[in-house]
Order: structure tokens, then C-alpha cells, then sequence
């Protein structure tokens, strides 16, 4: 399982009664959106004609800009996730990467989940024996593309984010 099944307050939007604000909620989605587009090639390489992994990386970008509204991002989302179900390897990972950055507007936990399956997208198309590298890089990359006003945010959830990157190889 990518997300936890106690949700975190601090990303729980603070209308939901969480701590999250707009403004880092939104950076969040850019994030994910970024994490999933660094490994869409993958899912586009094996299914060329297919764009719903693509445009979900776009409503999440466009729910940020105010130009969709939630439901739209997230019905991408679920779309992209679609997308992934008869595939196998990175190609479904990095659909599925898609998939959690077009739900972050409705759930910016799932900014967890784009993270998480772009690293297992990575380990899976990494050579036999440098999974393990592979994925180490995509985390480093994930890292240094995070905005400054979530960095914290984000690294204080860094034992829940390990587990679950542990986790993944459990699934891939």
C-alpha cells in the first residue's frame, strides 16, 4: 500500500481540519506532477498512443493555475491509473505515477504515492542488479526538485516516506 491509513494532519487541508494550507497543497501537486513527468517517457516508450498519463500530469498543473476544477484533476488521475492495469513493470508504475499526481487535488497525500511509484518506475527499467542505484537517484532527484516552502514539510514526513519507499520493492 502507497498511502498510510491514518492520514496525516499536515496534509489534510485546514478546511478538512488538517494544517495543510492552499498554497502548500498546490506546491505539492506541482511536485508530484514534476515526480511523475521525470518518468512518463517510460509509460510513453511502451504506449506511445495513449495520452491519460499525460494529461493527468496536466490537470494537476491545471488545478493549480485555477484553470480546472478538482474533479477533473482527479477523474485524470483515475484515468491515468486506467491506464496502467494491463501493463506491466515501469510503464505501469510511472501510468500509476500519473495516476496519484492527478488525485493530489483531492488528496495531497497522494503526492506520496507519485513519488513512490516514480521510484519503483525507475528500479524497474533500471538494468537487472541496479534497481536498488536507480531508485536511489530518482529519490535524490524527487528531493532536489521539492520548493523550498514544502522542503520542511516534507522531511519531516521522511521515516513515513522511507517505509513506503521500502514497501515498494515489496510490490514492484
Amino acid at each position: 500500500m502507497i498511502l498510510p491509513k491514518v492520514r496525516d494532519p499536515r496534509f489534510v487541508t485546514i478546511r478538512r481540519g488538517g494544517t495543510l494550507t492552499d498554497s502548500d497543497h498546490q506546491l505539492l501537486a506541482l511536485w508530484a506532477a514534476s515526480c511523475a513527468e521525470h518518468v512518463l517517457d517510460l509509460f510513453e516508450s511502451a504506449q506511445p498512443q495513449d495520452p491519460r498519463p499525460r494529461q493527468a500530469i496536466e490537470h494537476a498543473r491545471a488545478w493549480v493555475r485555477g484553470e480546472v476544477k478538482m474533479t477533473l484533476a482527479r477523474a485524470g488521475g483515475g484515468h491515468a491509473m486506467g491506464a496502467a492495469r494491463d501493463l506491466r513493470g515501469a510503464a505501469r508504475h510511472a501510468a500509476y505515477a500519473a495516476g496519484q499526481a492527478g488525485a493530489v487535488a483531492h488528496v495531497a497525500a497522494h503526492e506520496l504515492g507519485a513519488a513512490a511509484y516514480a521510484i519503483k518506475a525507475a528500479r524497474a527499467a533500471a538494468p537487472e542488479g541496479e534497481g536498488e542505484a536507480a531508485g536511489r537517484l530518482e529519490c535524490r532527484w524527487q528531493r532536489d526538485q521539492l520548493p523550498e516552502a514544502i522542503r520542511e514539510l516534507r522531511s519531516t514526513n521522511r521515516g513515513r516516506q522511507r517505509s513506503r519507499c521500502r514497501s515498494t520493492r515489496a510490490h514492484s
